[in-house]
């Protein structure tokens, strides 16, 4: 006997495979949670070289574009044709896009690890004087205060004491874990290494490949989705891309516009650990809200132990930075990239950071912004079928403020018609 299937069968057993497979999965998330974060772990481990070299394609699609169709162009210049023409654009945009991420990998490393090095060394050597000038000048302050002198001797030895315990009962008998956690890190690092040149190699074959990936992805849309359901996975894709593109981009440009003024002021007023200070005012200023108040203080501690007067300077200096980084040079390369309020940004920043920490934090706004965008379109969208107005100020009340609006056509609670309810 031959059983033939029609199409509202096969999507009504593909609807219920689909709620059944997902009840299960949230069934394993919320029952076997700690399980499931070791799967999590595991794959993230084992995809670490595609995660890397996806991140640097998408970093780098903007320079590689711009190279291929520079070059692209310049062969087809006066309806010349070269049978090679996009390979060889395509080779040598691969080529500027890796050469442009080794420069800057390499002057970051150039300007933070012989800084670093240079300001461990002064803090080594400094730290025997600065703690000899601050034990003379708090026993000279304590002079007239015998008691508030003896508690603090008595708090200092307590510490001392404290330390010695834990290094005579805790340290030494754990010796041989911090041994192997010591070599667990080591090895973890050179994963992480190796992971990283795998990244690149990988990278290249995304920033060759993307064009196909993407036509083959549409591909599978249009072949299993309506049409109409297909332009809208291409339109969230599409707004999708330009939010997370216009926002990394453009907090990369800001945050190293931030570190090179950072540089000229500091380098202009001679202060100590100029470069050290700016490349970490530059970096912590991706992560949003947070960024620059992260930087700041362990910059300013370092100013502390050379001079107060300096650190200081540097904190005025860093709270006028920083109002000018929010209020015009932010605005100008990012403009209105997220469509955000002020309220959301901190909200994802805040859960970004707890759930992935620096990572989410960074993408916690972008990812934040694409979730926000898809629930007002949806809403928008079922407001509209009803008959409903889209505009928030329609559904604004506002207890301190009474407006009175005559001839008002589109109201909360009310078609666009003006038919009422009642």
């Amino acid at each position: 006997m031959k059983i033939n299937f029609e199409e509202k069968h096969v999507k009504w057993g593909t609807t219920v495979f689909l709620v059944v497979l997902c009840s299960i999965i949230v069934f394993f998330s919320v029952y076997r949670f700690e399980a499931l974060q070791k799967m999590a772990s595991l794959c993230i481990s084992i995809l670490a070289p595609f995660i890397y070299g996806l991140v640097m394609a998408y970093l780098l699609c903007p320079i590689y574009n711009f190279t291929v169709r520079g070059v692209y162009s310049i062969f087809n210049r006066g309806n010349r044709k070269f049978s090679k023409d996009l390979t060889i654009a395509k080779a040598l945009g691969t080529i500027v896009s890796l050469l442009f991420m080794f420069v800057i990998v390499t002057g970051i490393i150039w300007m933070i690890i012989p800084g670093l090095i240079d300001s461990i060394a002064k803090i080594i050597d400094m730290l025997p004087s600065s703690m000899d000038s601050f034990k003379l000048w708090l026993d000279e302050k304590l002079v007239r205060f015998p008691a508030a002198a003896e508690t603090i001797d008595g708090w200092i030895n307590n510490i001392t004491e404290n330390i010695t315990k834990f290094v005579t009962d805790t340290l030494l008998p754990e010796y041989s874990s911090i041994a192997i956690t010591v070599s667990e890190s080591i090895l973890g690092l050179l994963n992480a290494v190796k992971n990283l040149f795998i990244g690149v190699i990988i990278c290249a074959y995304f920033l060759n490949s993307k064009d196909t990936f993407a036509a083959q992805i549409k591909k599978v849309i249009v072949a299993n989705c309506s049409e109409k359901t297909a332009e809208e996975i291409f339109y969230g894709a599409a707004f999708t891309n330009k939010t997370f593109g216009g926002f990394i981009n453009g907090k990369i440009i800001d945050s190293a516009i931030i570190g090179i003024i950072c540089f000229i002021v500091m380098s202009a007023f001679h202060w100590e650990y100029t470069l050290l200070i700016s490349c970490i005012i530059g970096i912590t200023n991706i992560i949003p809200f947070f960024g620059p108040f992260i930087g700041a203080v362990p910059s300013a501690l370092l100013l502390l132990m050379v001079d107060p007067h300096q650190c200081i300077y540097f904190m005025i200096f860093i709270l006028i930075l920083q109002q000018i980084d929010g209020n015009i040079i932010g605005p100008k390369i990012l403009g209105d990239s997220t469509g955000l309020a002020s309220f959301w940004v901190l909200f994802a920043v805040l859960v970004g950071g707890g759930l992935f920490g620096f990572v989410g934090m960074v993408v916690g706004i972008p990812v934040f912004a694409v979730i926000y965008a898809y629930l007002s379109r949806s809403i928008n969208s079922r407001l509209e079928k009803k008959g409903f107005s889209v505009d928030i100020s329609d559904y604004r009340v506002d207890s301190y403020r009474v407006v009175k609006e005559k001839g008002k056509g589109k109201k909360s609670g009310r078609k666009k018609n003006g038919n009422s309810d009642n």
